[in-house]
C-alpha cells in the first residue's frame, strides 16, 4: 500500500501545476495577463487547492498505515538516473518517520494556504499562473523531503529555489519584486555550492550517496576530519536555504511576493529545508561535535540579530520576516545541540503559528487595500502606522493573531512555549557531560559556548515577546488610524480566508501536545520523540552523553522562560497601549534597526557594485569586445584568403585543372606507398 501511495504525493501537485499552467497560457491576452474579470477560471480554484488537499489525504493514509505496520524505511526506486562507472544514482524516494512528519506539515499547512489564496488572489490577473507556481513549489518540496539520496534531495532543493524565484517575483513588472526574486536565487547559490561540495566529499569517502549507505560508513568515522568537512559544507547549504547569518539577507526581501507565498515559504516549506537536512544527516553531524557546536552558536547569533531588527520594522510582513529568521535560529540551536527532536518540534509548531501570523497579516492587508481603494488613497496597506484598532472591524483575525503572538512569545500552554523551552533546556543539558561540552571552539571550551547560547536564547525570547506584541498593538488595538472613509468599509476577510486562519489557530493551541515534557503530565508524554527515535535517536544519544536535567532544574528553566515572555509582553503593552508622538513613529524612520543595521547597503557597496563594475568595465567592455574584435578581424581575413584561393583555383582554366588532378593523384599514391 505504501509503495502504491507514495508516488501520488508528488504526482498530484505536479498534475495541478500542469493543468493550471495550461490554463494560464491559454488565458493570456498576448503580451500580458488575462483581464481580471476573466482571470479566475473556476477550474483553477478546484485544481489548485484540490491537488494539495488530495496529497494531504494521501499523506494521512500513509501515516495511518505506518502506525499500524512499519518495519523500517520504505525505499521505492523508479529507475537509474546517473549510471557512470562506479557511480550509480537511482531515482528513489524514502519514507520514514522524519519524512512522514515533514510531508504532513507541507501538505497540511500547504492546503490551508492554498484555500486562503482563493480569496486573497481572486482579483489578480495572474490567478491561474499563481496556483501553477504554488503547486510546483509544493511538488519540489515533497521531492526534497522524500528523496532517498542526497542528489535526489538536491533536485528538490534546487526546485524550491526555482519556484521561490517565480513566486517572490510574481509581480515582476515591478522592478523591486523582480530584484527580490533574483536576490533569493543569487544568495542561495552560495549555500548550494556548499551542498555540492559536501556531496562530492561523501562520494569520494564512501562511494555512496544514498542516506542508508553513506551514513553507515560515515557513522563509523566519527571524529575524523573528513566528517567534519562534510558537516561544515552541508551546513553552508543549510545556512543559505534557511537564512542564517550571513546568508539571511534574501529572506526579508522575499516579502515582495503575495502574502500567502510568504506563509508557504516561511512556515511550511523552503526555509525549513536546512533544518530538515541537519536532522536527516544526524549521523554525520553527531560525528562532528565541533560542527554541531558551531551550528548552535550561529543559530543563537542569528536569532538575536534578527530579533533586534524586528523591533523597529513598520511593514507588518517585514516584522514577520525577521521573526522567521530569528525562529530559524532557534531551530538550528536545537539541531546543533544534538536535540534533533526539539529542533524538528519547533519546526512543526512554528509552521502552525507562523502560517497563522502570515495569513492573518494577509487578511489585514487585504482589508486595508480594499479600504484604501474605496477611499481613493495610495497609502501603504502594510504599514503598521496606518492601522490601529482593527479588532473592532476584524475580531476573528485579531483573536487568532493574538493567540499566535502569545504562542511565539512562549506563553503556556500554547505550542511555541513547549518547543522553544525544550530547545533551551536541551542546551543547558548538553553543557553537562556531553561531547559538545568537552569540545572547543576558537580556543573556548564548549561548556562556555553552550551557556552563552542559552543566554542569547533567553534574551531573544524577551525581544520576541516585545516586537510581536508591538506589532499586535499597533495593528489591532489602540486608536484606529485608517481614516473615516476607510472605517466604513473595513470588515473581516471572507470565509474562505478566515476558515484556514481559525484552523491554524486551533493547531497553535494544541500543537504543543505533540511532545509534552515528562514533568508536565497533562497528557501523553514525548509523542514526537518516540516517533522520531528510529531516525534520530542514536545520533541524539551520541551528542547527549551523560548530560541530563533534574526536575527542579527543568521547572526553574520553565519559570525563567515564562517570566521572560510575560515581562516582554508587559513592557510592550505598557509602551504601545496609547498613541505616542515621537520620532520613532515618523514615516522617515532612519534608525539603525529600521535600516536593518545597513547590511544591505554594505553588501551593495562591497560586493554588488564592484562585481557590476568588473563585469561592465573589464569583462564586457574590455575582454568581451576585445575577443569580438579578434575573432571578427581574424574571421574576415580567413574568409578573404579562402575566397581568394578559391577564385584562383576555379577560374575555368582546364589545363590548370588537369595539372592539379595529376598532382593530387601523385600525392595520394606516394602517401599510400609510404604508409
Amino acid at each position: 500500500m505504501i509503495a502504491a501511495l507514495l508516488p501520488l504525493l508528488i504526482f498530484l501537485p505536479l498534475l495541478g501545476f500542469v493543468v493550471n499552467g495550461a490554463i494560464a497560457l491559454t488565458r493570456r491576452t498576448g503580451v500580458g495577463e488575462a483581464a481580471p474579470s476573466t482571470a479566475r477560471h473556476p477550474l483553477v480554484s478546484v485544481v489548485g487547492p484540490g491537488a494539495i488537499i488530495a496529497a494531504f489525504g494521501v499523506a494521512v493514509a500513509l501515516f495511518m498505515r505506518m502506525r499500524v505496520a512499519f518495519a523500517g524505511p520504505v525505499i521505492i526506486t523508479f529507475g537509474q538516473w546517473m549510471p557512470v562507472g562506479n557511480l550509480s544514482i537511482d531515482w528513489s524516494f524514502q519514507l520514514d518517520q522524519l519524512s512522514m512528519l515533514m510531508v504532513l506539515v507541507i501538505t497540511g499547512v500547504g492546503s490551508l494556504i492554498h484555500l486562503f489564496s482563493i480569496g486573497y488572489m481572486q482579483d489578480d490577473p495572474g490567478y491561474a499562473r499563481y496556483f501553477a507556481y504554488l503547486n510546483l513549489f509544493v511538488a519540489f518540496m515533497l521531492v526534497l523531503v522524500l528523496g532517498g539520496s542526497y542528489p535526489v534531495m538536491f533536485v528538490g532543493w534546487e526546485g524550491v529555489g526555482l519556484a521561490s524565484y517565480l513566486l517572490i517575483g510574481f509581480w515582476f513588472s515591478d522592478q523591486a519584486n523582480a530584484e527580490a526574486g533574483k536576490k533569493a536565487v543569487v544568495v542561495n547559490r552560495i549555500g548550494d555550492l556548499g551542498f555540492l561540495v559536501a556531496m562530492l566529499l561523501i562520494w569520494v569517502t564512501t562511494q555512496k550517496l544514498d542516506y542508508l549507505g553513506a551514513h553507515a560508513v560515515l557513522g563509523g568515522m566519527a571524529g575524523s576530519s573528513v566528517v567534519l568537512a562534510i558537516a561544515l559544507f552541508l551546513f553552508l547549504g543549510c545556512a543559505g536555504k534557511s537564512a542564517q547569518v550571513p546568508l539571511y539577507i534574501w529572506l526579508p526581501d522575499a516579502m515582495a511576493g503575495p502574502t500567502p507565498v510568504s506563509a508557504l515559504i516561511h512556515a511550511a516549506t523552503m526555509v525549513t529545508a536546512g533544518v530538515y537536512l541537519v536532522a536527516r544527516a544526524a549521523p554525520i553531524f553527531s560525528g562532528a561535535p565541533e560542527a554541531s557546536l558551531l551550528i548552535a552558536v550561529i543559530g543563537a547569533l542569528t536569532a538575536l540579530f534578527a530579533a533586534t531588527i524586528a523591533l523597529r520594522q513598520w511593514d507588518i510582513k517585514k516584522v514577520l520576516a525577521y521573526s522567521t529568521v530569528s525562529q530559524l535560529g532557534y531551530m538550528f540551536v536545537g539541531v546543533g545541540a544534538g536535540a534533533y527532536t526539539a529542533g524538528v518540534f519547533h519546526l512543526v509548531t512554528h509552521a502552525f503559528f507562523k502560517a497563522l501570523l502570515f495569513l492573518g497579516a494577509g487578511s489585514v492587508i487585504h482589508a486595508m487595500h480594499h479600504a484604501y481603494h474605496h477611499a481613493h488613497r495610495h497609502d501603504d496597506p502594510q504599514d503598521l502606522r496606518n492601522m490601529g484598532g482593527l479588532v473592532r472591524f476584524m475580531p476573528a483575525t485579531a483573536g487568532a493573531m493574538t493567540l499566535a503572538t502569545l504562542a511565539i512569545a512562549g506563553i503556556p500552554p500554547l505550542a511555541g512555549f513547549f518547543s522553544k523551552d525544550e530547545i533551551l533546556a536541551s542546551v543547558v543539558a548538553r553543557a553537562q557531560g556531553s561531547p559538545l561540552a568537552t569540545t572547543s571552539l576558537l580556543g573556548m571550551p564548549g561548556t562556555t559556548w553552550l551557556y552563552g547560547v542559552y543566554a542569547l536564547g533567553v534574551v531573544t525570547a524577551l525581544l520576541t515577546a516585545i516586537y510581536m506584541t508591538r506589532m499586535l498593538m499597533l495593528a489591532f488595538y489602540g486608536e484606529n488610524r485608517t481614516g473615516e472613509a476607510e472605517r466604513r468599509v473595513l470588515h473581516e476577510a471572507p470565509a474562505v480566508m478566515t476558515a484556514p486562519v481559525l484552523v491554524l489557530a486551533a493547531l497553535t493551541l494544541i500543537g504543543g501536545w505533540l511532545n509534552l515534557p515528562a514533568l508536565l503530565p497533562w497528557g501523553p508524554v514525548g509523542i514526537l520523540e518516540r516517533w522520531l527515535a528510529p531516525v534520530t535517536g542514536t545520533s541524539a544519544a551520541r551528542l547527549a552523553g551523560t548530560g541530563h536535567l533534574d526536575h527542579d532544574t527543568e521547572l526553574l528553566l520553565l519559570g525563567i522562560a515564562t517570566g521572560v515572555a510575560v515581562l516582554g509582553i508587559g513592557m510592550s503593552v505598557a509602551w504601545y497601549r496609547r498613541p505616542r508622538e515621537d520620532k520613532a513613529h515618523s514615516p522617515e524612520d532612519t534608525s539603525l534597526l529600521a535600516r536593518a543595521y545597513g547590511v544591505d547597503a554594505v553588501v551593495q557597496a562591497v560586493v554588488v557594485r564592484p562585481v557590476h563594475a568588473l563585469a561592465d568595465r573589464v569583462l564586457a567592455r574590455g575582454v568581451d569586445r576585445g575577443v569580438d574584435r579578434i575573432f571578427n578581424a581574424g574571421g574576415a581575413v580567413l574568409t578573404r584568403t579562402a575566397a581568394l584561393v578559391g577564385t584562383k583555383l576555379q577560374d575555368g582554366d582546364a589545363g590548370k585543372y588537369a595539372w592539379l588532378l595529376v598532382a593530387g593523384a601523385v600525392a595520394l599514391i606516394a602517401a599510400l606507398t609510404l604508409s
